[in-house]
């Protein structure tokens, strides 16, 4: 919930669609403020760097702590590694994993996104009364239409009857293409004999597309959401993602750990070491492409009106976007969330404190972070790898608020 409190993060480069901003970035309400504020909290941010919260365009967050699977790989499509998921499904720690109530295990996925500065997701399965929490740890893809996959009728709605359900303003979500042999090779065609390609088509993976299919939806205005994490782990290979980011028409999504990445910036890492996209584009796939294609105007840049949702690192130099993509998660110094820090180095226990957000001392992945109390619920903490509480007495008394 965003807090009333105001506040300017002054000394910093903010990261916009226009370039960098060096002048004070000022927060009402939640919002960035269109003009500058009178401030009840200063924050001095000199040599560091403010970028947008990161978009994760596909994801599946109750099944982050499901243990993946360890052998069959590569797969030729999607349904063949279903299939030889079933029987996993009776392994003791995959059990143990599911015994975790859905709620708990959605909460957990999105936890696990915040912590990478991760601030909105598109979850690609049925939606959860918990999803609608006002203390759900991420923002959600809320205006969406989705089905599973052409070739997966019995989960989810029916394609073509939610193709047509949904509102042009809004995405419309489809797995498609997942695999390399003709039956993912041919998916672009059925998609368009239902007469379900169009602008606000949304199609996720997309490997087993031709250099002619990406021209069909780049003149479709439609898009691809690239894991190359996961692709990699079941397919092995991804798609060639140059033509459809050069055309604005690709997003980055990790599509949950069950087979891919830890984190969006794992991802990123994935994307990167593949040599075909530069930090700046792999940049704007989970900020300034992720909104548009997911229609989310208000997300993904730090413009007057958007939220106000930020990741924070140290100005390290040289190539801006190289100072977030190609980090990790403990090297973060603060992700704010309407406004408010929810993770952060302890050197930031005033701006908690400002805030009127307790907070617990943690360990992650090593490193001492303040986390909002509100995100440290035992169970979570346990289902998170990494996350920790520290140790109580290697905490300065002045940063628990």
């Amino acid at each position: 919930m965003p807090s009333t409190v105001n506040v300017t993060l002054c000394g910093a480069a903010t990261i916009t669609p226009a370039g960098i901003s060096r002048a004070p970035l000022p927060v009402r309400c939640g919002r960035v403020a269109t003009s500058p504020v009178a401030s009840n909290y200063r924050v001095d941010l000199h040599d560091h760097l403010i970028f947008p919260g990161l978009i994760n365009a596909h994801d599946h967050l109750h099944v982050n702590s499901v243990p993946p699977l360890r052998e069959g790989a590569p797969f030729s499509n999607s349904y063949q590694w279903i299939k030889a998921f079933q029987p996993h499904f009776e392994q003791p720690d995959v059990v143990a994993a599911l015994n975790w109530p859905k709620a708990w295990r959605l909460k957990h996925g999105a936890l696990k996104n915040l912590l990478a500065g991760t601030t909105c997701v598109a979850h690609h399965d049925p939606w959860d009364a918990v999803l609608d929490a006002v203390d759900f740890p991420v923002a959600m893809l809320r205006d969406y239409g989705w089905s599973y996959a052409l070739g997966w009728a019995g989960y989810g709605p029916p394609v073509r009857e939610s193709f047509l359900a949904t509102p042009t303003q809004w995405p419309w979500l489809i797995h498609l293409a997942e695999g390399t042999d003709a039956t993912a090779q041919s998916e672009l065609s059925m998609l368009e004999e239902l007469g379900c390609l169009a602008a606000n088509s949304v199609l996720i993976h997309g490997v087993g597309l031709s250099e002619r299919d990406m021209d069909r939806i780049i003149a479709a205005n439609a898009a691809v959401v690239w894991c190359p994490a996961s692709n990699h782990a079941l397919l092995g290979r991804t798609l060639d993602p140059r033509r459809l980011a050069a055309a604005g028409r690709l997003a980055l999504g990790t599509d949950s750990r069950l087979s891919g990445a830890r984190d969006l910036l794992d991802e990123m890492l994935v994307a990167l070491a593949l040599d075909g996209l530069s930090p700046q584009q792999l940049l704007e796939l989970v900020t300034t492409r992720a909104s548009r294609i997911l229609r989310l105007p208000r997300r993904g840049h730090l413009t007057a009106g958007t939220y106000a949702d930020m990741v924070i690192v140290r100005d390290g130099g040289g190539d801006v976007a190289a100072n977030l993509v190609g980090v990790r998660r403990a090297d973060i110094r603060a992700v704010i969330r309407d406004g408010m820090p929810c993770v952060a180095d302890r050197d930031f226990a005033d701006w908690f404190a400002a805030f009127g957000v307790e907070t617990v001392p943690v360990l992650l992945d090593g490193k001492p972070k303040l986390l909002a109390r509100s995100l440290a619920e035992p169970n979570l903490m346990a289902m998170e790898p990494g996350l920790e509480l520290s140790v109580q007495h290697d905490v300065p008394a002045e940063v628990c608020h």
